[in-house]
């Protein structure tokens, strides 16, 4: 059982965030707190799996709470899910600790398996802000030749280069047609024949090479 603590100063967003935790499988909502200065307090005393956070609240941000969760237990894995993609939270956020960057328009079932990554040690991430930090690490490297990955299927080419566009694997499914459990396999194939640990890795592949 994944133990969630959910972290927003908006009640009803607190609500409809434990509705759809309660109904998945494998998580269990122990607590919620309504700023930065609860979550950091709770986050202590509960010792959640995962911490699903807000950014802008009164009083401590997400942010601040972030990093002082982080700084007390750095083995805590913080979600934030956020109305805020933009570099100026984004980056601070991932500095602070933050392991996933998940927007609030994203759909549920987004959320729920960014929930399962992040306990599961990986970093989920909104196609958006995949893009952005792939764009970002990009521009950063010196120009140098492109190897081709070997040792890839003619598929796993496709979704690599699907992965590197910042497509979730629902969208990869819609756009290759196929089945989601089909493109996990897929990923899954490609972190192991790469070498990736996480899915930003794999972005960074597909654009280098």
């Amino acid at each position: 059982m994944i133990r969630v603590l959910l972290v927003d100063d908006q009640r009803l967003v607190r609500a409809g965030l434990r509705m759809l935790c309660d109904a998945a499988d494998g998580i269990e909502v122990v607590g919620e707190a309504g700023d930065g200065r609860q979550a950091v307090e709770l986050a202590a005393r509960l010792l959640p799996d995962v911490i699903v956070m807000d950014l802008r609240m009164p009083g401590v941000d997400g942010i601040t709470a972030t990093s002082r969760i982080i700084g007390a237990r750095p083995a805590a894995r913080v979600l934030v899910l956020t109305t805020f993609g933009d570099d100026d939270h984004l980056y601070p956020a991932l500095q602070a600790g933050a392991c996933g960057f998940l927007l609030k328009d994203a759909p549920p079932d987004e959320l729920l398996t960014g929930i399962r990554q992040v306990a599961a040690g990986e970093s989920p991430f909104s196609g958006e802000v995949l893009r952005r930090l792939v764009r970002r690490a990009v521009d950063a490297r010196p120009e140098a030749p492109r190897p081709r990955v070997a040792g890839l299927t003619a598929r796993e080419e496709e979704v690599l280069g699907l992965v590197g566009e910042g497509l979730g694997n629902a969208e990869i499914a819609e756009r290759m047609h196929i089945g989601v459990t089909t493109v996990k396999t897929h990923i899954t194939a490609l972190m192991t024949k790469t070498g990736s640990p996480n899915r930003v890795r794999l972005a960074l592949l597909a654009h280098r090479s």
